[in-house]
């Protein structure tokens, strides 16, 4: 995702307490710098404040970032030879989404707990399964005589 020119994420929304890898292809990619550092913090008052070493890459200089529990993320970058790319004076800031929790369940079925349980109730519908079949295909046969009992080689 490209969430402003020359920035890109590896992921569609920035999600509070998640890892994300950033790639910059700025004017430090451009005029050749040979190390940039990302300088990131979170929140109104760059809390936690961290810069980290991009590596350089044929795509731009990457790095991967652990998003701390904020609503926004801050950051501006920094070449070898101290000059600065922060968007002007009003630096990079995105804001952090919470997670979807929507797919998680809180309630499961307590029955899965004790797989004795389980395999009881599965035992017993196989068993009544072949009494319903043996019923239905043998009294039938009972019924109308047409059933015989099979004669073994000595009678």
């Amino acid at each position: 995702m490209e969430l402003t020119k020359n920035i890109f994420f590896n992921t569609d929304k920035l999600i509070k307490n998640s890892t994300v890898k950033i790639s910059y292809t700025g004017s430090f990619f451009d005029d050749g710098s040979e190390e940039v550092f990302i300088h990131y913090g979170f929140g109104t008052y760059w809390d936690n404040l961290s810069e980290i070493k991009m590596e350089k890459t044929e795509l731009g200089f990457q790095a991967e970032i652990e998003l701390l529990d904020s609503d926004s993320f801050n950051f501006c970058f920094r070449n070898g030879n101290n000059e600065w790319d922060n968007n002007n004076c009003e630096n990079y800031v995105f804001e952090l989404e919470s997670p979807n929790l929507d797919l998680i369940v809180s309630n499961f079925d307590s029955s899965l707990d004790r797989p004795n349980r389980l395999r009881r109730s599965y035992l017993w519908s196989k068993k009544i399964r072949l009494a319903v079949y043996k019923i239905i295909t043998y009294v039938p046969k009972l019924i109308s005589g047409n059933y015989k009992k099979k004669l073994t080689n000595n009678d």
